[in-house]
């Protein structure tokens, strides 16, 4: 009779409501409330990093922008309007004495020219028509000087072409900027991923601390009743107090950690500073099967590195032909066929126009540099050999890391379905052990030990669950394809 009646109060005392739980409750009713998804979405359109990564992309759009302008025609004007001078300059005399004279003159000239680049050879081919007039207030004299029409070209002999090697570097630069704002959402949506499990790891902590001070309230007012009927120690009665204190502790720990996280967590998804968040734990996971030559061929094919090896060869090549070609023989050619005319008005200045060519052909050769130039070529050359291992070094070391996070994804997997059914056997367990312990079977060391194994358990899980998700992010970046639907990244921009 004693015993119903103490099993009768035991279950009354276990039931009765707690008050910070209630609390934690309510407090998670007014947060709002964020999937993984969601968070993601909210990253990649709020988030200052995807602002950063957008500007970036708009930058090197920009800057192939120009590098194509270089090879369209310019059209320019340009002009003098006017170039006026007054002063007082000295004029030599036939009988040889100088003589100051007071001088009004002014000089004006417009022309209107267009050019375009010649990519093949570095050279420019320009068309422009120009006139001039000149004024002398002081004779009273005005002149008009015209070309109507002047035909030109200019053209590096034996050079450097920039322009050439620009036509192969600029567009595997642009390309490379497509595939790494791919990159950089990716990477986007793998730090918010961090971030959401951040927040939910401490929801867990926070709520297996909450559930533990709840748990060891009841067991403490049950240890009470029980000490006070003779039925257990003093001693087991204050370790069960020292249990509840350090779960209090723990749950004061856990509220701050929290509050901690969810503050990160919207600075970085871009929420208003202050709004109170939580997040939902993942029901699913995608049921992935990757094939390592799969994840390596689309690799190769769709990340920024396809070009940047490319391009940075190129770059090398480059600056071996530019330490070649402006170190040696240069020449610099120079021809132009018009019309030219000179007269007292404008019209005049264009009626019968008569020819004007000019060639020019300079260069220059160097004669003693002290082996200079060779020293150039030499250091470009080396450069362009280290250049080279170098690229092949981080090739294999690319291919490495996608075999790596394959396999990655693979063990995951697998640790996500232990460490799940775990939690579930570990909850069980401490279930069993606190009825146990109830009626006096097992000790609060054996219950301890159990609700330690609970804890670590879940906590086990939630982390697995970060790591899978983590690495499935990872994966998608380190590949720029969605293995869930089987097409690359680059198709759904």
């Amino acid at each position: 009779m004693k015993n119903t009646l103490l099993y009768i109060v035991l279950f009354c005392l276990l039931k009765i409501p707690v008050t910070q739980a209630q609390s934690s409750t309510q407090i998670g009713e007014v947060a709002r409330r964020f999937t993984l998804p969601e968070t993601i979405e909210l990253a990649l359109s709020a988030s200052t990093a995807a602002k950063q990564a957008t500007t970036n992309k708009t930058g090197s759009y920009w800057q192939y922008r120009t590098f194509k302008a270089d090879y369209r025609p310019h059209l320019t004007l340009s002009g003098t309007l006017p170039d006026f001078s007054r002063s007082i300059i000295p004029v030599i005399q036939p009988d040889g004495t100088t003589d100051f004279r007071a001088v009004s003159i002014s000089n004006s000239d417009l022309s209107l020219s267009l050019s375009q680049a010649v990519g093949l050879t570095g050279g420019q081919l320009f068309v422009s028509s120009q006139s001039q007039r000149f004024d002398d207030f002081n004779q009273g004299v005005r002149r008009y000087n015209s070309f109507p029409a002047i035909i030109g070209f200019r053209q590096p002999i034996f050079g450097y072409n920039s322009l050439g090697w620009a036509k192969k570097v600029e567009p595997l630069r642009f390309r490379e900027s497509e595939r790494q704002f791919i990159e950089d959402r990716e990477n986007i949506a793998t730090t918010a991923t961090q971030r959401f499990f951040e927040v939910l790891l401490q929801q867990v902590n926070y709520e297996i601390a909450s559930k533990n001070v709840e748990n060891n309230q009841a067991l403490f007012r049950v240890a009470e009743e029980k000490h006070r009927l003779g039925r257990l120690s003093r001693n087991e009665l204050l370790q069960l107090k020292l249990s509840l204190m350090n779960a209090q502790l723990a749950q004061a720990q856990a509220s701050t950690e929290l509050k901690t996280v969810a503050m990160h967590f919207s600075a970085y998804v871009g929420l208003i500073r202050g709004e109170q968040v939580a997040v939902q734990a993942p029901e699913t996971v995608p049921g992935l099967q990757v094939e390592e030559q799969l994840a390596l061929e689309q690799a190769r094919l769709n990340r920024k590195e396809r070009f940047q090896f490319e391009r940075r060869v190129l770059q090398a090549q480059q600056q071996v032909a530019q330490a070649r070609g402006k170190g040696g023989f240069n020449a610099d050619l120079y021809a132009t066929f018009g019309l030219t005319k000179s007269a007292n008005n404008f019209s005049e200045s264009y009626a019968q126009p008569e020819n004007q060519q000019q060639v020019t052909l300079g260069f220059s050769v160097p004669i003693v540099d002290w082996g200079r130039q060779k020293a150039s070529v030499k250091t470009a050359e080396a450069n362009l050999q280290l250049t080279q291992y170098t690229v092949e070094q981080e090739q294999t070391a690319f291919e490495q890391n996608v075999y790596t996070q394959v396999n990655q994804i693979e063990l995951l997997k697998e640790r996500l379905h232990i460490t799940a059914s775990a939690d579930s056997i570990a909850q069980e367990r401490y279930d069993i052990t606190k009825a146990t312990f109830l009626v006096g079977r097992i000790s609060i060391t054996d219950l301890n030990i159990a609700l330690q194994e609970k804890d670590q358990a879940r906590r086990a899980y939630i982390t697995a669950l970060q790591d899978f998700w983590v690495a499935y992010y990872k994966l998608r970046a380190l590949t720029l394809y969605d293995f869930e639907r089987g097409v690359p990244l680059l198709a759904e921009k």
